[in-house]
């Protein structure tokens, strides 16, 4: 079984006051382990320190893959495995590989972005997902802060979500 964690969570009403909040609380020392929102709001993840996503490269990589298979794959279906000769040259009619080329790197792309998603964020079929307070789905904001990878005490977390203009703060075990 894992090993159960003890979180401070802030809870707010509005997404203008949580990006405040979650400015004041970093300002105090606190490291956040994640903010939960029923919607998404514009420069969150510039308030969280977050730097750009590198999902865009795996998507090119996966991408560029896509492209070399199906070329080689059509390549290699016509002038190895099935020559085309026409009026006695061999012939690669390179015009005609395009939709193939562009629908496989499409498809390689998208799948292995959606794979590489999933295997960081490591959302998977069995997993249990961390649900700190149902209304995160409906109405509210959630800033979670672990209690046990920050060197400021409970006490003073608490007193920065309630200074931040929290309308609750509550302690979970998860």
């Amino acid at each position: 079984m894992a090993q159960e964690s003890n979180y401070l969570v802030g809870v707010y009403e509005d997404e203008d006051v949580l990006l405040k909040a979650i400015k004041h609380v970093r300002d105090g020392g606190v490291k956040i382990h994640e903010v939960y929102s029923p919607f998404p709001v514009h420069g969150i993840e510039d308030a969280l320190g977050y730097r750009r996503s590198r999902l865009s490269i795996v998507a090119f990589l996966f991408g560029l893959l896509g492209t070399s298979l199906a070329l080689t794959m059509q390549f290699g279906m016509m002038t190895i495995d099935w020559p085309m000769i026409i009026g006695g040259k061999d012939y690669a009619p390179v015009p005609s590989f395009i939709p193939v080329t562009f629908e496989l790197t499409v498809l390689l792309a998208s799948f292995g972005m959606v794979g590489t998603f999933m295997i960081i964020s490591n959302l998977k079929p069995w997993g249990k997902p961390k649900l700190f307070d149902k209304r995160i789905t409906d109405d509210k904001h959630i800033v979670a802060v672990d209690l046990g990878k920050n060197d400021v005490d409970e006490v003073a977390i608490s007193k920065l979500f309630q200074d931040s203009g929290a309308s609750e703060v509550n302690k979970k075990t998860l």
